[in-house]
């Protein structure tokens, strides 16, 4: 049998397969990893059936996974980053900072551009919702705020920080695929991200509005409980200002991280000299358990460890060997390049690549390629039309690396609901910002308006 993959197979296998996911994950309520695998298995062996050899799965299999090297690190360094902050009192202390600062009214608007603020400062959505996004989460909850709501919130904040950041991985990826200057990009993004963040401060702020009547009563046995059995203090400001100045500096993400977990050991042993190295070890192992008294903070906080990064990464390494398998063998590929090939208006091309990387998500599970793939798949007809590389690199980012906190199997999904404790598929209705930049970006394309077309003459790729 012939292995080359025909584009009717190819969009079936692909419908087949979100088919199945999406009952087990939506449907039936199932934790993605079992899904996945079951995925997987099946289309190895419909792969061997069609001629595809072992040999050429296996090495689907293995530049899939190659691509989540440095994410799995950086997760097990994140999971360390949480318990120690909680040790050192940092994450502690910024709620406490919080809840003496932010009106419950205004909390909900307040957590998304709070998020929005940090994302943009540090560049890096995942750091975001792993330290300023905990404490927020810990305020909401104690307010009696639904967390899915909060996690809605950060997310969204987060999500619109790393878009927007100079710093940001994905937005120096997504304009180096297209050809574009970063800082033109950035501002030609504007017309989709401005209009998806007002749109999210106002339903946010309506959808925040019922807390007016929480009090700080309410929150008095927390705001006890933290402030007892926490070291909370000024000096919390110390790791937060070496993260801003690390990301100033444009210094890795790596390296960023082992700064901020070195000084928080410092605090932890000055705080607490009789802190042994034993306690410690544990403590980035397992994460940090709170023994409080007080059942709200004890669930809040006990959190963070090596081991809870261990579930996220996981399904991470299963999802990035399927979406391996998908590219490898040449699937992903001959259900896009025909697609672009026939496209001729703006508007259908755009629409047509922001739901191609709304699919690589949904396939694939991975923002970056959510972003690469697109990129090159549609890059040429973009030039076809004339239209400029920067309206390609940001239909990239509206339809790709902000949609992946969506995807409940996804690398940023699976990580924010790890990292909140809220499943996906419960923040993703409140996940508005993501929500909406496809839409807005859809609508400039459909309408021109902020449709960046190239310059006579000097159309290029």
């Amino acid at each position: 049998m012939k292995k080359e993959v025909q584009f009717n197979e190819a969009v079936s296998i692909l419908v087949l397969m979100l088919i199945v996911l999406g009952i087990s994950v939506i449907g039936l309520g199932l934790m993605p990893n079992i899904p996945v695998l079951a995925v997987i298995g099946v289309l190895m062996g419909w792969l061997r059936f069609r001629g595809f050899t072992w040999d050429d799965l296996m090495a689907g299999i293995k530049q899939g996974i190659s691509t989540a090297i440095i994410p799995i690190f950086i997760f097990m360094l994140i999971g360390t980053l949480i318990a120690v902050w909680i040790q050192a009192g940092v994450i502690p202390s910024l709620m406490v900072l919080g809840f003496n600062l932010i009106n419950a009214a205004f909390f909900i608007p307040s957590v998304f551009v709070v998020c929005s603020l940090v994302g943009v400062a540090i560049g890096s959505g995942f750091t975001t919702i792993s330290t300023v996004g905990i404490a927020l989460f810990g305020m909401g909850t104690t307010m009696g705020i639904n967390p899915a709501l909060t996690a809605g919130a950060i997310i969204s904040g987060a999500v619109f920080g790393d878009k927007m950041s100079p710093l940001s991985d994905s937005t120096n990826l997504a304009s180096a695929v297209a050809g574009s200057d970063l800082f033109a990009h950035i501002k030609n993004m504007m017309w989709t991200t401005i209009p998806a963040f007002v749109v999210s401060l106002v339903v946010f702020a309506v959808l925040g509005y019922s807390n007016q009547g929480v009090s700080l009563t309410k929150m008095a046995p927390t705001l006890h409980t933290l402030t007892t059995h926490f070291s909370v203090s000024w000096w919390s400001a110390v790791p937060v200002g070496l993260m801003l100045i690390c990301a100033w500096k444009k210094i890795p993400a790596i390296p960023t991280l082992f700064m901020n977990i070195f000084v928080a050991i410092l605090m932890i042993f000055a705080f607490d000299p009789h802190f042994t190295l034993a306690k410690l070890a544990q403590l980035a192992q397992s994460g940090y358990i709170a023994k409080t008294g007080n059942s709200t903070v004890d669930a809040l906080l006990t959190r963070g460890g090596i081991t809870s990064m261990m579930g996220t990464v996981a399904l991470i390494i299963m999802t990035l060997a399927l979406g391996g398998i998908l590219m490898h063998t040449g699937i992903i590929e001959n259900a896009m390049a025909p697609v672009a090939a026939r496209l001729q208006k703006p508007g259908r091309l755009v629409t047509a690549t922001i739901f191609a990387g709304i699919g690589i998500n949904l396939f694939v599970g991975e923002q970056y390629l959510s972003v690469i793939l697109p990129g090159n798949a549609f890059k040429h007809a973009f030039f076809r039309i004339k239209l400029d590389p920067l309206a390609l690199s940001r239909v990239l980012e509206d339809g790709g690396s902000v949609i992946n906190y969506l995807i409940p199997w996804g690398v940023a999904g699976s990580f924010a609901a790890g990292a909140l404790g809220v499943p996906v598929t419960h923040f993703l209705p409140f996940a508005l910002f993501s929500l909406l930049s496809p839409i807005f970006s859809i609508l400039s394309g459909l309408t021109g308006i902020g449709l960046k077309r190239a310059p006579a003459g000097e159309e290029k790729i």
